[in-house]
């Protein structure tokens, strides 16, 4: 039997190209900074109305972001310098340049798990990229660095600290605490989803964090048995980083920046490759 009927015309053909194939998909963490890269300006808006609403109803406002680092380091240098006799020479310079580097730090892998959890209603609504809350956070965090340098480098001129051409480095140790900050806070935001307790806990691994930082004191004053131990604290390569360049006046050595380069870009990934390993299951989840 001939079953006859008009030839199919070329157009009626699928193409290779119309065949959706899952396989041409790009990998889930290159297709998230894809969405990122197009959704730039919510991240600015997000940005922008976190800043707003921190300092909209503050008779302060912006002047508190200098005026908290500042407010911690008189304290921290009255019983520190004073009542333990700590012998680190403008110590006011220290200890403020190493607050300013935890306080970005803490405020914005903080914040990246808080606005995690407060997006579910809007991930169930509308898409957006899941990372934006992270990105965000951390970019808030680095507004706020950027206005607490303001105090730092007064009191550094203040006390006579001497300002050298290595604090032009300091914007590339910036961008490494700052790589370093969302990968963490990417990490943790995924934990935060499916463990919701893990906020207190975090702020206990904070303030063990802090102490075991050499923020407040100079890491020789640790015996050599155990000094070791605090240099696999990734931390410790980001405020020395940042602090050398305007408390010394040098440039650290190259193998602070590489291990420090090494703990950001690792971070990052490691952060960012769970995170979207995830990110199909969070919407129904928070």
């Amino acid at each position: 039997m001939v079953i006859s009927g008009r030839p199919k015309k070329r157009h009626d053909m699928q193409s290779p190209k119309d065949i959706y194939d899952t396989a041409q998909q790009p990998a889930p963490l290159i297709e998230e900074i894809m969405a990122l890269v197009k959704y730039k300006d919510l991240i600015y808006q997000f940005v922008a109305r976190a800043i707003k609403t921190r300092y909209k109803r503050s008779m302060l406002g912006v002047i508190w972001t200098m005026l908290n680092p500042l407010l911690t380091m008189i304290v921290l240098s009255l019983v520190f310098s004073q009542l333990f006799r700590f012998s680190i020479k403008n110590y006011p310079v220290y200890v403020l340049a190493g607050l300013v580097v935890w306080i970005f730090f803490s405020s914005s892998t903080s914040s990246a798990m808080g606005e995690m959890l407060w997006s579910g209603s809007l991930l169930s609504r509308i898409y957006v990229p899941k990372s934006v809350f992270s990105v965000s956070a951390v970019g808030t965090g680095l507004v706020n660095l950027l206005l607490s340098l303001v105090p730092l480098f007064l009191i550094a001129i203040v006390l006579q600290v001497k300002i050298t051409p290595a604090i032009l480095v300091m914007p590339l140790a910036i961008l490494l605490l700052g790589a370093f900050a969302l990968g963490i806070g990417l990490l943790l935001s995924t934990a935060v989803v499916f463990f919701a307790d893990m906020v207190p806990v975090y702020e206990v691994v904070l303030v063990i964090w802090m102490y075991t930082t050499p923020i407040i004191y100079n890491i020789e004053i640790i015996p050599l048995q155990v000094r070791w131990l605090f240099k696999l604290n990734p931390l410790y390569y980001m405020v020395t980083i940042f602090r050398d360049p305007l408390y010394n006046g040098t440039v650290p050595a190259l193998s602070f920046w590489l291990i420090a380069a090494g703990f950001a870009l690792g971070a990052l990934i490691l952060g960012g490759v769970v995170f979207t390993s995830k990110s199909n299951e969070y919407a129904y989840r928070i």
